[in-house]
């Protein structure tokens, strides 16, 4: 089983965990904020079931049919995660209006306070084991997941601020008020999560250091004449780049592949942690032509 597998199905134990003891306490004491806490830990179980299987499926080979693979899928899987995250800060802001509206009573405020520092707890160490887990993979999915497990630390921790005072000072609209900027908080922290996914569904280029890199390594090698149409994307898991080398019209194509192959083997250097797919054109000349001057002879053929 891959590492992000495995981070998949303990987050999955942990969310179900906490959603659990969360839901009782909250329900019990009648606390907005717990009872918040509790909806976003169920929510945390569905997006890590969910995360198993888009990552399961983003590891597909590719086939005929998917002939560049299935990563996308992870930019999808961010995509609906984030979008569940914000729904559920919605909810969060309904229900601690509704609170401060009705003014309901909190109760079982210790055993409460005991619910949210186990939950904290629990997080802290869980929040450490992901972020290990997309360090070491570099894995959107895993990134999104660890991202979401430390708004809900600081959302936790929120949760406990409230009850604090609400157990000192018996202000019940703290309670409210706290769970409402939880709910803002958690709409701010997915916004991270769905831009980044729809970037990579939309083909966004790599980094500008890495292009800036894939430059220096393109310029470095004294036999070619020059480059141009350096193109790159990703899916979240693969890298691929193209690019046009210009060659000397009378060089050999084994050493024009001699060449190229060395030029690629830099570049994935750059990103060990990620799969390249690169795909070099040999040029005998230098033939730039833009995107609209490509589309355009496109056309013209199509016509004759």
């Amino acid at each position: 089983m891959s590492p992000q597998k495995r981070a998949t199905i303990v987050a999955s134990i942990v969310a179900i965990s906490l959603t659990v003891l969360k839901f009782v306490i909250g329900i019990a004491s009648g606390s907005v904020a717990v009872l918040a806490s509790a909806i976003d830990s169920l929510l945390d179980t569905l997006i890590s079931v969910f995360n198993f299987f888009a990552i399961k499926k983003s590891e597909e080979k590719a086939t005929n049919e998917f002939q560049y693979g299935k990563g996308k899928v992870q930019a999808i899987a961010a995509v609906i995660e984030g979008t569940i995250i914000t729904l559920s800060g919605f909810y969060i802001i309904y229900e601690a209006i509704q609170k401060a509206i009705h003014g309901t009573q909190t109760t079982l405020l210790t055993p409460a306070i005991w619910v949210m520092i186990i939950s904290i707890i629990v997080t802290f160490i869980l929040v450490k084991y992901l972020l290990s887990v997309a360090k070491a993979t570099d894995n959107l999915v895993i990134k999104s997941d660890a991202l979401h497990y430390q708004t809900d630390l600081w959302a936790n921790a929120a949760v406990l601020l409230a009850l604090g005072i609400v157990y000192f000072t018996g202000l019940e609209i703290v309670d409210a008020l706290f769970g409402f900027a939880i709910g803002i908080y958690i709409i701010y922290s997915a916004y991270e999560i769905i831009v980044e996914g729809i970037e990579i569904l939309l083909d966004k280029a790599l980094d500008e250091e890495i292009i800036e890199k894939i430059h220096e390594i393109l310029e470095s090698d004294k036999e070619i004449t020059s480059y141009h149409w350096l193109k790159t994307r990703t899916d979240g898991t693969v890298n691929f780049v193209e690019f046009h080398l210009v060659f000397h019209p009378k060089m050999y194509l084994i050493d024009a592949h001699r060449i190229s192959d060395h030029l690629e083997d830099k570049i994935r250097q750059l990103d060990c942690k990620k799969g390249w797919l690169i795909t070099p054109h040999y040029d005998p000349y230098n033939d730039v032509y833009t995107n609209d001057e490509y589309l355009e002879a496109s056309q013209r053929l199509c016509q004759n």
